[in-house]
């Protein structure tokens, strides 16, 4: 979905993130743990997503992004 057409604070759950960024759940997740993929947000006991702005940043410079700390901090609050 383009980002002209996301409301602000959209969340996106892992198969509209995979459409994006083009990588399957694996490699999200692989890289998560790298800390070069952006963490999800906790939405329900069972359920994550994505911030719609935190994937946009990603975007910009995937071969480039590091996950920062206060972004890791404020997932674990």
């Amino acid at each position: 979905m383009p980002a002209q057409l996301r409301a602000a604070g959209a969340i996106l759950r892992r198969t509209q993130v995979e459409i994006e960024v083009g990588l399957k759940r694996s490699t999200i997740y692989q890289r998560m743990q790298e800390g070069t993929f952006p963490r999800p947000v906790r939405l329900g006991e069972r359920a994550v997503g994505w911030r719609a702005a935190d994937i946009e940043r990603f975007l910009e410079d995937p071969a480039g992004y590091r996950a920062s700390r206060s972004e890791d901090e404020a997932r674990d609050e």
